[in-house]
């Protein structure tokens, strides 16, 4: 994809991938609208970005998630692309779980992704691209993932279904990142093997939507670890995940 003037919708866009998502797409000249939660953040970002749309939201709340909609769909222009990396993470054990915590990332990671899968197609050209960010740690479930592995198992799933349902109509991606070094990886009190910067994120997820596969994620090097991992029988897996721990 070209991405020169090419309209494109980045939601989770105030900090982190999508934020270097935005800088990196406006730098290329497309045409953005940026949504997130934190208003300010989002227009300091659209000035440095040149100009863009700003329609803040919260996945949280699903009547603004409806709300954004509708102002796009009155424009009456389809759009290119629309990329959610919007996500809540709280590491931890699960007997440390805190209720409310759990309560709103599945809120955010399950049921807000749930409201884009719905939502959004009808935004979207013939052949426009809807990109979903679910996570290597949505892969198998690992210590102190929960309960956002299991938002994120969630969402891998979702996406999976999606790229069945839609085609060849709507082009569904699936984006698995490993670490990379955010406000969120930030509160892990563990080391992170492979971490990346926000901005070597955006350029994988860039490259992998001009591609042809459905899932794009990063570092190989540490995914492909993983996905070996869940490729083995669980006695085996699990065992070897008990030593890593």
């Amino acid at each position: 994809m070209d991405y020169k003037d090419r309209r494109i919708w980045i939601i989770g866009a105030s900090a982190g991938i999508g934020e270097a998502l935005a800088r990196k797409l406006a730098g290329y000249g497309a045409r953005l609208i940026l949504s997130a939660r934190n208003e300010a953040a989002l227009m300091a970002l659209a000035k440095d970005c040149g100009g863009c749309q700003v329609l803040p939201l919260d996945l949280a709340r699903p009547e603004t998630m409806a709300d954004a909609v509708s102002t796009i769909l009155l424009e009456d222009t389809p759009l290119d692309a629309i990329i959610c990396t919007a996500a809540l993470y709280d590491p931890g054990r699960v007997a440390d779980i805190d209720p409310a915590k759990a309560e709103a990332m599945v809120r955010v990671n399950i049921l807000g992704m749930i409201e884009v899968a719905r939502l959004c197609p009808p935004l979207l050209r013939n052949g426009g691209q809807l990109v979903m960010f679910g996570s290597v740690a949505g892969y198998i479930g690992l210590p102190k993932g929960q309960p956002y592995s299991a938002t994120k198992a969630a969402v891998n799933n979702l996406a999976e279904t999606l790229a069945l349902e839609l085609a060849p109509k709507v082009d569904v991606r699936l984006v698995c990142p490993g670490f990379v070094e955010t406000r969120l990886t930030a509160r892990n009190d563990f080391s992170m093997p492979a971490i990346i910067a926000p901005d070597q994120a955006a350029k994988a997820v860039l490259r992998g939507m001009q591609g042809r596969g459905f899932e794009i994620h990063f570092p190989r090097r540490f995914t492909w670890a993983v996905k070996l991992l869940r490729a083995l029988p669980y006695a085996l897996s699990l065992r070897l995940i008990r030593r890593l721990r």
